[in-house]
């Protein structure tokens, strides 16, 4: 999500127009034009005259505000799976969420075939410790279908008072029954970025990318590199397993940490003139130590934006499995008391020009998780690709999401163990250390 708070123009649109006679180009674009836009008043008469037969004739009286956000938020639905519309107090509560405090469940979410799918629990919340896993398929709450309901309103109905239960239905692919799991609701407060010691190595967890995340980083490198002798120090790993993204200042934010120089991330919307490029600053503020980044099929957006960008700069080696392929940018346009919108705007693009739109990063190593027999099939995501109504790759093939299953056991963590046998010279791989050299130019 793209933290912009610019209030775009969208009153006129400019198409593509033949020409047939040189001679007369105002002459066929104009007709063109009065001709498009007869046809959207057309098509707006025609929402009309269903809006009025609906108020007249429906069975039961609707409610014509809620008629018209439905209609609004069918239109955005039609787009894309990640533009919808915020009423004023599901705005309010996306605010809040930004700054890394709310109230409710703690999963990230998006609409799959009518249903409620899971992209990530958010660690350590009501649901991650109720056993919720990515890729669950929610299909009612306490006892209510939720086809036929919008994102938004199966939101509001996760949300409620503190301490106040619900329960999930949930349909977990290897399952052959719903499972059904209690939550309690409470304040979810999230710590955006975890640290400790693993002897002679730093490891950081960023689990979402809100206002919080560079200063929670900043902190966590300087505890790091108080609690390990610089002559110890091998290394840092940077965990973005599971992370659904978030904001994208933060992300570039995050990519600057360990940055000297060079691009972090391009976006490019519709019309040429509203690309942007996001550079890195001078100073590395680890001094070149040594970089691991773990992805896997639960890592999305901001996440991919810093894996990416240190991929792309040979900075980091980037370990794990196949991210989640979210590769677009969505800007929340303020709507005054009428709520926001939050639009798809513009791809965003690795510091090589990669698009990972239904795609994903492909780590540079992979290491596959071993998962539990009863959870094989339950934990792998699907990825960007899998979504009804995607934005279509621009790279050719798509590919499918990968395992999102992380061992509360940290032993049996293969990845974080591979990871830290790598800084420690215990492993020895080829792709690791990167060659900065054959990065892309700075």
């Amino acid at each position: 999500m793209m933290r912009r708070t610019t209030i775009l123009v969208l009153g006129m649109m400019v198409g593509a127009v033949a020409t047939f006679a040189a001679s007369q180009p105002w002459h066929v674009s104009g007709a063109a034009e009065a001709a498009g836009n007869a046809d959207t008043y057309r098509q707006l008469n025609l929402f009309g005259d269903v809006f009025e037969r609906v108020k007249a004739d429906y069975v039961e009286q609707p409610d014509d505000a809620q008629l018209v956000e439905s209609a609004i938020n069918g239109m955005l639905a039609a787009l894309d799976p990640h533009s919808s519309y915020m009423s004023p107090k599901n705005y309010r509560d996306m605010q809040v969420q930004t700054r890394g405090e709310f109230g409710g469940l703690g999963i990230e979410v998006t609409m799959e075939d009518g249903l409620v799918k899971v992209v990530t629990p958010i660690d350590d919340t009501p649901a991650a410790r109720a056993g919720v896993m990515a890729g669950d398929l929610i299909t009612h709450l306490d006892g209510e279908a939720v086809l036929g309901l919008t994102l938004s309103e199966a939101v509001e109905k996760m949300r409620g008072r503190v301490n106040t239960p619900i329960e999930l239905t949930i349909r977990r692919e290897g399952a052959d029954e719903p499972v059904d799991i209690t939550v309690v609701r409470d304040i979810i407060q999230i710590r955006a970025v975890r640290s400790n010691t693993e002897d002679d190595v730093g490891y950081i967890r960023i689990t979402q990318f809100n206002e919080q995340t560079f200063d929670n980083l900043k902190t966590a490198i300087e505890s790091l590199e108080t609690e390990i002798p610089n002559d110890k120090l091998k290394g840092f790993v940077i965990d973005l397993r599971n992370n659904p993204g978030g904001l994208l200042d933060q992300a570039i934010a995050v990519s600057d940490t360990f940055l000297d120089r060079g691009e972090i991330v391009s976006t490019r919307g519709r019309n040429t003139d509203e690309s942007q490029r996001y550079n890195a600053r001078s100073g590395d503020l680890i001094k070149g130590k040594p970089v691991i980044v773990l992805i896997n099929g639960g890592s999305a957006s901001a996440s991919e934006i810093v894996a990416g960008a240190l991929q792309d700069h040979r900075r980091a080696t980037v370990v794990g499995t196949r991210s989640f392929g979210k590769g677009s940018v969505q800007t929340i346009i303020p709507l005054g008391s009428n709520g926001a919108l939050r639009l798809t705007t513009a791809r965003y693009y690795t510091p090589s020009g990669r698009s990972i739109q239904a795609k994903g990063i492909e780590p540079d190593i992979i290491v596959e998780q071993e998962v539990p027999e009863e959870l094989k099939g339950a934990t792998t995501s699907k990825g960007e690709s899998s979504l009804r109504g995607h934005l279509q790759s621009e790279a050719g093939k798509e590919e499918g999401g990968s395992s999102a299953y992380i061992p509360p056991e940290k032993e049996k963590d293969k990845q974080l163990n591979y990871a830290l046998d790598l800084l420690r010279g215990v492993q020895v791989n080829s792709l690791f250390p990167p060659d900065p050299g054959a990065g892309v130019p700075n």
